[in-house]
């Protein structure tokens, strides 16, 4: 385990997909830590909003561009970079019907662009992964060894499979080419800065509650997740990011809930007056869904430390503020 922080200040860093939800927490540490950060957007999901605190910080820059049409010509992207951050995707769940080509090129072409101008640099790469490479699992918990259960042509597979693809092809480059690269495995995460209307269950459950709306809960709502709170997942990231290991490492919480119990616990946390009601599953939804954090435990020393009442709250408070 190398608790020692490898990128600080000196060091250049680019985050594809960096005024993203995860991303743009991501670049505040980076920046934190003293390093210049470079984030590429195209704004398809992310906003300017997330990084708008940022934008007289002389060691951050802003470059509007889709990554799958190649890095742009920029004078920030002109000098080497020390790492870069593969985090560009939509995520959600209803980004897999709107954007599924946009989806399928940023976990691939994209992919190999920022995996080349990694080779070129000697830089460290960073991949963000996703628990949905597990699919549906017939494991739990998942480890890292577990290989998935993903239906490779459903209605998810545009996200699962452009992640999974992104996988092999980082460590086809770390094999085949000796990049330094690392893999993690991110689980559901929330907290400030998520889109109210993203599809995804905590924003759609807390974007109800606040309006005292029904909080529509998908199938039985004995549907499991595992929800991390963002600052850990960062810190998670970053622990990876300071290592020497390669991965896949799992990364996010094992405070598992049934979607039934998360609408509740909302509810309840808002004050609100909203009502569970139960709607049609989605296809291919997953019925469970909790990390094996041993290795994250064993090679990062990665502990998540926020319970799932102290972020929800934070997180409604963000959404009252912002949403109002």
């Amino acid at each position: 385990m190398n608790a020692v922080a490898r990128f600080g200040p000196g060091h250049r860093i680019l985050v594809a997909g960096g005024a993203g939800f995860v991303p743009s927490h991501l670049v505040d540490a980076l920046i934190d830590r003293g390093c210049t950060v470079v984030a590429l957007d195209n704004f398809v999901t992310g906003s300017k909003e997330n990084v708008a605190h940022l934008l007289d910080e002389p060691r951050f820059t802003l470059v509007e561009a889709d990554i799958s049409d190649g890095l742009p010509a920029h004078p920030a992207l002109a000098e080497r970079f020390d790492a870069i951050l593969h985090m560009a995707s939509p995520a959600s769940p209803t980004d897999f019907e709107k954007l599924p080509v946009e989806i399928l090129k940023v976990g691939s072409v994209a992919t190999l662009h920022l995996l080349d101008r990694a080779v070129a640099d000697g830089a460290r790469f960073l991949m963000a992964s996703t628990s949905e490479a597990y699919g549906d699992p017939k494991e739990h918990p998942q480890r890292e060894s577990y290989w998935g259960n993903v239906n490779p042509i459903g209605i998810r597979s545009v996200y699962d499979e452009a992640k999974r693809f992104s996988e092999a092809a980082t460590m086809a480059y770390h094999r085949s080419r000796g990049l330094d690269t690392a893999i993690v495995r991110i689980f559901n995460t929330y907290g400030p800065r998520m889109r109210p209307d993203d599809g995804r269950a905590i924003p759609t459950f807390i974007s109800q509650a606040l309006r005292d709306e029904p909080i529509t809960v998908h199938g039985t709502g004995n549907q499991t997740r595992s929800i991390c709170y963002v600052s850990d997942l960062v810190r998670g990231i970053l622990l990876l990011l300071d290592s020497r290991e390669t991965g896949p490492i799992n990364c996010g919480t094992e405070h598992e809930m049934s979607m039934r119990e998360l609408a509740e616990t909302i509810v309840s946390l808002a004050g609100s007056a909203s009502q569970v009601t139960y709607i049609t599953r989605s296809a291919d939804d997953p019925e469970m869904r909790r990390p094996d954090l041993t290795l994250a435990r064993e090679l990062l020393g990665y502990e998540p430390t926020v319970t799932p009442e102290d972020g929800l709250r934070r997180t409604i408070e963000y959404f009252r503020e912002h949403t109002a």
